[in-house]
């Protein structure tokens, strides 16, 4: 997935070394279901894998912790953590809303 703006400090500035280290070491390949990079999936789609890190933060970029996935498995991957977060911007909004109402 390509690196929003507002995180691009996030990362190293050796970031496209790391990703194509991850990609080599992957076999350019997705480390969970094994579809490689660039294929046309049947439905026309473009696989192009992404780097994942697995605990959510882009600054831990120890090898360990980063894994070549195609979009698919990175969506997969990722959606539970998406959730806690929306449901936790939810909630911080609910509670701004309510604090700012004139009963």
């Amino acid at each position: 997935m390509p690196i929003k703006p507002e995180n691009k400090n996030r990362y190293p500035k050796n970031w496209k070394e790391i990703r194509k280290d991850i990609l080599e070491r992957a076999n350019n390949k997705c480390e969970f279901c094994g579809i490689e990079n660039y294929t046309i999936r049947e439905n026309g789609s473009k696989v192009v894998l992404t780097i994942a890190h697995l605990d959510q933060m882009p600054e831990n970029c120890d090898y360990s912790n980063l894994r070549a996935l195609c979009q698919k498995c990175h969506n997969n991957y990722d959606m539970p953590y998406r959730v806690k977060n929306r449901t936790k911007k939810e909630k911080t909004n609910d509670y701004s809303i309510q604090r700012t109402k004139k009963w």
